[in-house]
Order: structure tokens, then sequence, then C-alpha cells
């Protein structure tokens, strides 16, 4: 007989009845129903029920032991008398007789429960992750987590693709985010960085000929956490050559499509093929975020001219400086009461807006300050042409262009979400496109990218030295489901003289481009192929479907929000041996001056 086991703990079955077997796991619960002890025994696969009574000589050890202690249990299998059939588990219809049992390990106290699903404070689970990990959803994420990415894996190579690793040792690059630096001793002064993303090394595996490259990549970021971020993450890094933007599209639908299709546990999925196209000027308009949630009905739409000459002084003021006014439906809401609306504005101010403004209707009766104002004729004409109802309400964001669409966006979310009318049950997609080329940076006072620097603008060279640069579009994507941004993508610019032409306008030399991106530039000078590709991250997929609202929960060890590993206890102290070995000095941190915030900037929650 095996040294630990003959059986795992999910395997057994009435089949079985009648034969001496052996299991090894933890002890998940204990009953004791007077003189007869009853165990459930959790290994990966699963649950059996054994049982020890006065006759077993395993009940004493069994006993005396707390849980999630480990042992081995010989003993015989016997169907379960009948009543006490439990149909939810594999092994519901027999249960394990101990005739001896051998402890592997025996538990202390424990820092938090096992059995059951009980919330716990975030930072006792890390802490202790590996307890944590023992919990039947955290195994069945992690689980779900690891069939997601071997399914990734067979449909990117059914899809023509190779699987290639690229180096997690880099240089560091001023674009994106900050860096995770890495100092180099043979090299004093110098400096690796992680990878924000293979981004480079990708386009530079197209360029050395290779047609369709994709690999599972650990890429790291060190800025803010929140919900769906982490500082170190995975994605479906891809790249191909020869290809138009809806080469890209057709490529990978089927592989997202097919992933969430087959984990999405019954709910619906938008079908490969199908996904809408949407540019980003019109996800602004009409839903507030360039990552919109399709399941959500409310539609925004743009008023502006209706309050050019309003008898509503402050939105006359707001339109005449050159600032938007949005309206977010509020469909049937004539059974709401005034505190509906006004609990609606103080959001918007607890959000840090001015307010969010908002007109009743019931029975084709207007109510609110904006109604009354604007007069019922103006209302009427404007409900008119908005499609609305005499029991819809109406909530109204004005202001600067980007703060307008802002608001409207969240109040969109927020006002479906109060009268429950996003659809559940469903995973619907997007792709986002035609994002701009260029924006102002107000701050700076000057044009600069609004995306990623290296894509292809549209018109190529013609464009960018015969349009404004506010106004060319970009072959830039994102795949966007249920409100998450899954991956940006994008066409890129493979030609030296249109990207020298493209950082010229935001404000970069020739120079700052040869010294920044040499490796790039100089291979691009080299014969490159048109090539183009995205990165749907790993995590987010899991995340969504395992239907979890915080990234961490599909991570096995992820770093708490302040981007520490509370198990591990990184970031840690090294010695000065350590320090001086990669030629690094430490200083002290600022003392804060008298009447300084001190206090921790913390990513929330979304």
């Amino acid at each position: 007989m095996h040294a630990y086991r003959t059986h795992n703990c999910a395997q057994l079955a009435k089949a079985n009845v009648g034969e001496t077997v052996r299991l090894s796991g933890w002890i998940h619960r204990k009953r004791d129903h007077g003189g007869v002890l009853f165990v459930d025994l959790r290994d990966h696969y699963g649950l059996t029920q054994i049982v020890a009574d006065e006759d077993s000589p395993a009940l004493g050890v069994l006993d005396g032991l707390k849980l999630e202690s480990v042992v081995t249990i010989d003993g015989e299998v016997k169907a379960r008398a009948e009543g006490t059939v439990n149909p939810n588990l594999p092994t519901g219809e027999i249960e394990v007789f101990a005739r001896g049992v051998a402890v592997q390990s025996r538990a202390e106290e424990l820092p938090l429960p096992v059995a059951g699903e009980q919330e716990y404070p975030e930072d006792i689970r890390l802490k202790y992750r590996f307890v944590d990990l023992r919990r039947e959803t955290m195994h069945r994420n992690i689980m779900l987590r690891s069939q997601v990415i071997t399914s990734i894996r067979r449909r990117m190579t059914a899809q023509g693709f190779t699987e290639f690793q690229t180096p997690i040792l880099g240089a560091s690059s001023p674009e994106g985010a900050r860096d995770y630096l890495v100092p180099s001793r043979l090299h004093p002064g110098r400096f690796y960085a992680l990878p924000q993303a293979p981004q480079m090394f990708k386009q530079l595996l197209m360029v050395a000929g290779f047609d369709r490259y994709f690999q599972i990549a650990p890429c790291f970021r060190d800025e803010d956490l929140r919900a769906d971020r982490s500082p170190e993450f995975y994605q479906l890094d891809f790249e191909m050559s020869f290809v138009t933007q809806e080469d890209v599209f057709q490529a990978i639908e089927p592989v997202l499509a097919g992933v969430f299709e087959e984990f999405a546990n019954g709910k619906s999925v938008t079908p490969a093929g199908e996904f809408p196209r949407i540019p980003y000027a019109e996800a602004i308009l009409k839903y507030g975020t360039d990552k919109p949630d399709l399941r959500n009905p409310l539609i925004i739409s743009d008023v502006t001219d209706h309050f050019q000459t309003s008898g509503f002084g402050l939105f006359e003021k707001i339109v005449g400086s050159g600032g938007r006014v949005r309206v977010v439906p509020a469909p049937n809401t004539h059974e709401k009461s005034r505190k509906f609306f006004d609990d609606m504005n103080d959001w918007a101010r607890r959000e840090g807006f001015a307010g969010l403004g908002y007109v009743t209707r019931k029975g084709g009766e207007f109510g609110g300050p904006i109604a009354k104002n604007h007069g019922t004729e103006g209302m009427e004409k404007l409900y008119a042409e908005l499609g609305l109802g005499e029991n819809d309400g109406l909530f109204f964001a004005a202001g600067k262009e980007k703060d307008a669409a802002k608001l409207a966006g969240a109040a969109r979310t927020r006002v479906a979400e109060e009268l429950g009318l996003i659809e559940q049950g469903c995973f619907k997609f997007c792709w986002i496109v035609d994002f701009p080329m260029f924006e102002y940076d107000e701050e700076q006072k000057k044009v600069d990218f609004s995306h990623n620097p290296f894509s292809m603008p549209q018109g190529e060279m013609e464009a960018l030295e015969n349009e404004d640069p506010l106004t060319i579009k970009a072959w830039q994507y994102d795949i966007v489901c249920n409100g998450y941004e899954l991956s940006s993508g994008a066409i890129r610019n493979h030609r030296p003289d249109i990207m020298y032409k493209a950082f010229e306008i935001a404000g970069y030399s020739k120079e700052d481009v040869d010294a920044n991106f040499s490796g790039m530039i100089e291979a691009f000078k080299l014969g490159a192929p048109p090539h183009g590709g995205s990165a749907p991250g790993i995590d987010r997929i899991v995340m969504l479907l395992a239907d979890e609202p915080n990234i961490r929960e599909v991570i096995a060890f992820p770093l708490n929000q302040r981007a520490q590993d509370l198990m591990m206890g990184a970031p840690s102290m090294v010695s000065p041996r350590q320090l001086r070995d990669v030629h690094i000095r430490t200083v002290d941190a600022p003392k804060p001056q008298p009447g300084e915030d001190t206090r921790v900037d913390r990513a929330g929650d979304a």
C-alpha cells in the first residue's frame, strides 16, 4: 500500500464499499456525537467523511487534534446510512471507518477559519495566505486561473501563434508608469528595470521575422493600487505581422469569447465576430468613459444647445464659456421621493463634483429648479428630443467638457445601480477604437501623446504633416468587458520617419528618440514589417469569470494596497554588504515639515 494514500478525498464512491483504503489530508471539520466522532478530511480534490467510534483506535488521536492538522487514515469504506447521504459531495454516499491514524503534522490555533466563508480582515488573510488559500472559494479561484491560462494557451496555438519568452531585466523607459528598478552589481550606478510590458521585445520579434507571437507575460508597474490593479500582473501578450486592425480583431475575438464561454458558468457571452466597435469620441459622449459597461441600458446625451438662451442662468453661464451640458435619464422614477434625487446630488458632491442637477416628472408634470427656470415648453421639447416618457426623471451634468463627461459617466453607473437596471448573467464585450493620437496637456501647455506613442497614426505621414494634431486619430484599440478594460493594443508605427515626426509634434527631438528608444528605432531602420497586437490582462479576465470584485482574490500571493507582501515581509531592509555590492547608499526619508499632511496615499477599492 502507498505510504500516504490509495485514493484522494474526492475519489471514493459506493463501488468502493468494503475496500480497505488509505487517505491523507487536512482535518477540515470535526463533529462529536457522543462517542462517535465525524471528521471531514480534505485534500486538493475534495472531502471524505471519516468516522471513529469507541471501537476505533483512531478515536482518541483524532479527538485530540486541532483543525487543519494533517493526518493519514487507514480504514474501511462503508455505505452511509439512509437519510445521511450528501448529494452535494462526490463522496457523499460513503464514509470511511477509521482503523488507524498517523499524524503527519499537528496544527496550532488557526489565525483564521478555513471551513466556511466568513469575512475576515484582509491583512490577516494576506499574512497567512497559505491558510487563506485552503478555503473553498480561494482554492476554486486559483484553480480557475490555471484552467483559464491553459485554455488561452491552447486557443492561441490553434490560431497559429507561437509562444516565446522575453527578458525580465531590461532598460528603463521614460514613458508609462513608474518602473521597478534593479541596481547592477557589475555596472556601478546603472539600473535594470522590470518590464511594464514586453512591448519593445515583442515588436523586435516581428522585426526578426517571427510572424505570430504570444506569451503569458509577467509585468510590473510601480503605481497606486485599486481593486482591479496590481503592481505585478500577467497578460496575454501577443503580436502579429502584416496585419490590419481588423486582422487583430478577428484573431483575438475567438480566443476571448471562447475562454469566457468555456468558464462563464451559464452566463451569456458576446459571440466572436460580434464585438461592437465604438469610436472613442462616441464612447465618451454616450457613456462618459472609454470603458463602457454595455449591460447598462442608459445612454448619455448632450443637450448643450437647449441651454444657450435658457432661463437657467447657471447653465447659460457654463455654456457661454464653452462648457457642455450632459444628461442621464432616470426611467420610471415617478414613484421615487425627492430624497432619491437629492441623494444623487449629495453623492456627486462627495465624489468631488459641484453637484448633479435634476428634473423630476410625474404624470407629465415637471418638478425641480431646472424645470422651473427652463419652463414647461422648453422641458417638453427636451424630453421629446430624448424620447423620454411622462414618468421619467433626468439628471444634469454641466461644466467643462471633460468634467461634464466624467460626472455624467459616473452618474450613469450610479443611477443604473440604484434603479436595478444593469443586466445580470452576461459578459458584454466591445472594442473602443479611433483614439486620438494627441491631446493638449493643460499643465505643460503643450501637445502630447494621448495613449500609446508607438501607434501608427491614421493617415500616416500625410496626416502628421497636414492636419491639426488634435484631430488625428490613431490605430489604437481597447477591449472592454462589463466596464473593465481588458487590454490596450495598436497597429504599430514601424517607420522611423513617421516616428520621428510624431515625437516631434509631442515636443521630442530626433536625439531624444534615438537616446530613449535606440533599440527600437535602429531595428526599424533595418527592415520592419507592418505589425500590431494587444495584451488582455489575465488577472482581470479571471476576476470577471470568478465574479470577484477585487483582483487580489484571484492571485495566489498578491501584494496589499500598499504594495507589501505581509507574508514574506517584502519590501524588506537589506544588509550594508548587499548595498555595497550594488553600489547603493540609502538616505533617510525627509522629515515632515510643521503642518504637513503625512498620511499615506492609499488607492481605494472601486
